[in-house]
């Protein structure tokens, strides 16, 4: 109750701050933790003006003229938390051939509850890796514009894909003359495409190496690039500075993209043992998805996923799992990647639960949506720590997560940016 009266106190103080939000926002908790390190700070003040942080100090300093305090008893705070592959514009809740008693127009609209409540459960950053008709660009500016509650968005818009590919249309007879945006079947194409979708706001490129369990006629294991497609991909992406992340299920394909100089790898189910090297030797991260399993395998019939969609999802779940297991002993360096859009927007701290049952201590799963996160994104100057500089994005929870990660699945409290998200 006293957390809620003090932070409802303080917007109402601020809507009558020259009609505009307070510049100077301090926040006091029980305790921070440092996922650099491991370490709490104990009774943390921590200073955010004009929405990036200032400094963090403790309760006992001085604050500021004109500061607005929001006091978080009991509360421990983490940065705000980051997903790295999410589609906000696409629902678990209409599989197979569901989606076309719906409009094309209603996935942007359905975006906007998915966006609001994917930065309520703080995910602050949230990667979005592949929608249609830049729907995730026309939410991303929604967001950044004020307009609509959501995580600030990295957005890949169309993902890249070859001809009868993953990322092409599959689910159509020839009569239907159905064809995937980003369809490209050679290295030229996939140099032209980039430069496409840099014209029209993508701020990372996605790619689609290999088949997928979602995609029809298609196994998850099958290469569908070739190593000079990815890599006329990735040299054209990193010339704008785009990063370049790859759905890759397969083994081959894992290890072409790898070779090609993408970033990260999303899924990475199938890896053998030269892929874990590889990605250790390039410094490449790998995203893997081991919670989702458990929805589709218990949800997917219900929501209309086909029964070949949810036969390759059997097939790989437990590899996939295992060879999480096996890639984080060896050292690779691993990012929060949920694929929420599978499962239910708001739910993605599901996931941690599952990195700790399969090795990961509740740092290492901490530290995945964090600190490595926001490595692999290029921005950890910006996000993934509460250090001087950074964004003021802050998610509060009750109870010790380095003990008990499931906490992280009810935050009480978060800010995005200095503004109060949900408290």
């Amino acid at each position: 109750m006293r957390i809620s009266w003090v932070v409802s106190a303080a917007l109402v103080a601020w809507a009558f701050a020259a009609g505009a939000e307070a510049k100077t926002v301090a926040v006091s908790a029980e305790r921070l933790l440092d996922v650099a390190t491991g370490k709490y700070l104990e009774k943390p003040l921590i200073l955010i003006v004009d929405g990036r942080i200032k400094s963090v100090g403790h309760q006992t300093d001085k604050l500021p003229a004109g500061a607005w305090k929001v006091d978080l008893p009991g509360v421990t705070l983490l940065p705000g938390l980051i997903d790295m592959h999410v589609h906000l514009t696409s629902s678990p809740l209409f599989g197979g051939y569901n989606r076309l008693q719906y409009t094309d127009s209603f996935w942007p609209i359905l975006g906007t509850t998915h966006a609001k409540a994917t930065v309520e459960a703080g995910f602050t950053t949230v990667r979005n890796v592949g929608s249609k008709d830049f729907e995730d660009l026309g939410l991303r500016q929604a967001i950044d514009g004020g307009f609509i509650e959501g995580p600030r968005m990295i957005t890949a818009t169309d993902a890249i894909g070859s001809t009868g590919g993953h990322c092409d249309s599959t689910f159509f007879p020839p009569s239907m003359k159905q064809k995937g945006d980003a369809v490209i079947d050679s290295p030229d194409e996939g140099r032209k495409m980039v430069r496409q979708l840099h014209k029209y706001g993508a701020q990372v490129i996605k790619i689609c190496a290999t088949g997928g369990v979602f995609s029809h006629g298609d196994t998850p294991g099958a290469q569908q690039l070739t190593l000079d497609e990815i890599k006329a991909i990735v040299d054209e992406a990193h010339a704008t500075g785009m990063r370049v992340a790859a759905h890759a299920h397969g083994a081959s394909g894992i290890k072409a993209a790898i070779l090609g100089g993408v970033d990260t790898i999303e899924h990475a189910s199938l890896v053998d043992e030269e892929g874990i090297q590889l990605a250790i030797q390039h410094g490449t991260y790998f995203g893997m998805d081991i919670y989702n399993t458990d929805y589709t395998q218990t949800e997917g019939k219900k929501n209309g996923v086909l029964e070949e969609n949810l036969q390759k999802d059997r097939d790989i779940g437990d590899i996939q799992r295992e060879n999480f297991r096996k890639a984080l002993k060896a050292g690779v360096k691993m990012i929060f990647s949920s694929d929420a859009g599978v499962y239910p927007h708001g739910t993605n701290a599901k996931q941690f639960a599952t990195m700790v049952r399969y090795g990961a201590t509740p740092l290492q799963a901490i530290q995945t949506a964090t600190l490595t996160a926001a490595e692999a994104l290029d921005r950890a100057k910006d996000v993934g720590q509460v250090t001087p500089g950074r964004f003021g994005d802050l998610v509060g929870v009750s109870g010790d997560p380095l003990k008990d990660v499931t906490v992280l699945e009810h935050p009480v409290f978060v800010m995005k940016g200095g503004d109060i998200v949900k408290h």
